[in-house]
């Protein structure tokens, strides 16, 4: 690791269909050697899904409409799938997390807070992992019923966030160690 200077930030696209940084973001993450239109037939595919669910749920509520809180995309008022899709970034991404202090030869877990960069990556880091896991057929059913777990507070991903909060409030007696 360089100590002269921190690296440069690159300066991604927003994804063709949606214009959604956040979205090209996972799409990257998704993406092995370098197939992006692969992983872009994927996410996309997974987002036609989650709509297909999202308004199958909807027609079972009959008539439950709540209104748009959050406001301000255009975007997000346009598709329900990917309104999903945030909702369950913001169901996985952590608060806390431990991180290794050594302190007069011993190890302590010392609990932080996230940066929202590092929990944005994080949760998507850990919503593909839990979908890679996952026994469907198609990477693409995967990744949807992972997205549509997460976006309802269940599922492995979430799994994972929960046993971080846990480790992070197990270890709140090391939180003087902080630097």
């Amino acid at each position: 690791m360089s100590r002269r200077h921190r690296a440069e930030k690159r300066e991604i696209l927003p994804d063709p269909k949606f214009g959604d940084l956040v979205l090209s973001k996972f799409i990257n993450n998704l993406m092995l050697c370098g197939k992006k239109a692969k992983a872009e037939s994927i996410v996309y595919s997974a987002i036609d899904i989650l709509e297909s669910k999202a308004s199958n749920e909807n027609k079972k509520s009959d008539g439950d409409e709540e209104g748009e809180s959050e406001g301000g995309d255009a975007i997000m008022m346009k598709s329900a799938g990917l309104r999903l899709f945030h909702d369950a970034l913001k169901n996985v991404k952590p608060k806390l997390e431990v991180r290794s202090r050594r302190v007069g030869g011993a190890t302590y877990q010392v609990p932080q807070e996230v940066r929202s960069e590092r929990a944005l990556a994080l949760a998507m880091r850990w919503i593909i992992g839990a979908a890679r896991k996952r026994g469907e057929k198609t990477m693409i059913d995967r990744v949807a019923n992972e997205l549509f777990e997460a976006a309802n507070e269940r599922g492995s991903a979430v799994k994972k966030k929960e046993d971080t909060h846990k480790m992070a409030d197990a270890n709140k007696a090391f939180a003087h160690f902080r630097w």
